[in-house]
């Protein structure tokens, strides 16, 4: 009966099943990995944030360049500060307010982003206290360049002078005649009138969208394995059952006539000459 599984057409059929199951397979669980892995550096950086904030204050630096393992911690530089542009639409604690920016100049002439604090309402530089005259020693959590579009980070242009989307290097390399650092801080107290703002997490630490897309997608591989399977026994048992009637002789019904052609069945060669000769016969009037 299963004669039919040794045809061309059989070992084709077998031969994707046989690949397409384990690959399905393997990228399920390569989705559930990566799943798992964000899961894990979303409890690390929690722990990491935690120890962070307890963690002794180092050179700014000695943390330099900023990565999953440097991001967060506490960070001292001294300078004066210079330039102070403002961050629109930045929401804290589900208000909506705008990031104060003071470019910090340390030794050497580089300027390193300060975000001295947060304020309410539409951006207004008329509601930003000054910055501090003289040398200043300043403390707060290290953070990476944003990008345009990651969270809370706007990507549009066109803002009014003074302002910024984005607080990283190349945002702020055409707007301030300083050169800068590839990181900025977030002050552990903010400046009289502001709140200070809580530090980021690093990126790709948390379970955000990407991560449940792969657990999402894990769940979608291992449903396409299941599918494959399906349809493999289901056309086998279809061209069982066929191959079975095939031998059994068991074939289609022909459809039955009904009416007239029922009852005088097609005409036949002989039927339409002597019809023709009685047409033939018949005079004209």
């Amino acid at each position: 009966m299963y004669r039919f599984l040794l045809t061309p057409r059989w070992w084709g059929i077998n031969v994707f099943v046989l690949l397409a199951i384990p690959f399905c397979v393997f990228m399920g669980s390569w989705q559930l990995s990566r799943f798992e892995a964000r899961v894990d550096d979303h409890r690390d950086a929690k722990a990491h944030a935690e120890s962070a904030r307890t963690d002794p204050a180092r050179p700014l630096a000695e943390l330099l360049p900023v990565d999953k393992a440097t991001s967060g911690k506490q960070a001292t530089a001294t300078g004066r500060y210079g330039s102070q542009l403002l961050v629109p639409d930045r929401e804290l604690d589900g208000r909506n307010g705008f990031y104060v920016l003071t470019l910090l100049r340390v030794d050497g002439g580089r300027a390193l982003p300060v975000v001295r604090g947060w304020l309410p309402g539409r951006a207004d530089a008329a509601k930003v206290p000054a910055a501090p005259t003289g040398e200043v020693t300043v403390t707060g959590a290290l953070q990476a360049s944003e990008q345009p579009g990651d969270d809370g980070v706007s990507a549009r242009g066109g803002l009014p002078a003074g302002q910024t989307a984005a607080i990283s290097a190349a945002s702020l390399v055409n707007l301030v005649p300083y050169e800068l650092y590839d990181a900025w801080i977030t002050l552990d107290t903010a400046g009289p009138g502001m709140t200070a703002v809580p530090a980021k997490a690093a990126a790709d630490t948390g379970l955000d969208l990407k991560a449940f897309q792969n657990l999402g997608y894990t769940g979608e591989w291992f449903v396409f394995a299941g599918f494959v399977v399906f349809m493999w026994f289901r056309l086998l048992r279809r061209e069982a059952e066929s191959a079975r009637d095939a031998r059994l002789g068991i074939l289609p019904e022909e459809p039955a006539l009904t009416g007239a052609a029922a009852v005088t069945g097609p005409p036949t060669v002989a039927g339409a000459s002597d019809r023709a000769q009685d047409e033939a016969s018949t005079p004209v009037r």
